[in-house]
C-alpha cells in the first residue's frame, strides 16, 4: 500500500448491510422486518447506535434471532453486494476502487 494510504470504517461494518437489504432478507428469511431498519439511504450518515438498534428490531422475530456481530456479521458480510455498498457509501467506494486498482497491478 502506498505511504499515506489509509481506509477506515466510517461508522461500523453493519452500516454496509443496509446497502443490500435483499441480502439481509435472504439471510434471515421469514419474519425479517426490513421496516425496522433506518430509512436513510446515505448509510454513512446513520449513527452506529441507530444501525444496531435497527438490526435488532428487524431481526428479533427471525429463526436466527436478533443480529449478533460474531454469530451473524461475517456471514452477512460475505453475502452483501459490494457494488451496492459502494453506491450508498462514498468511503466504501473509494476503498473498493483502491482494492481493484491493487489487483490490476498484482
Amino acid at each position: 500500500m502506498p505511504e499515506g494510504q489509509v481506509h477506515l470504517m466510517v461508522q461500523c461494518m453493519e452500516s454496509w448491510f443496509l446497502a443490500d437489504r435483499s441480502a439481509l432478507e435472504e439471510y434471515y428469511g421469514r419474519d425479517f422486518r426490513s421496516n425496522g431498519l433506518p430509512g436513510n439511504q446515505n448509510i454513512e450518515a446513520i449513527s452506529k447506535l441507530d444501525v444496531l438498534q435497527g438490526l435488532e428490531r428487524a431481526t428479533r422475530d427471525t429463526d436466527k434471532g436478533e443480529y449478533h456481530k460474531t454469530r451473524h456479521g461475517f456471514a452477512i458480510l460475505a453475502c452483501i453486494d459490494p457494488i451496492m455498498v459502494g453506491k450508498c457509501s462514498p468511503h466504501a467506494k473509494a476503498f473498493l476502487d483502491f482494492l481493484e486498482s491493487q489487483l490490476r497491478f498484482a
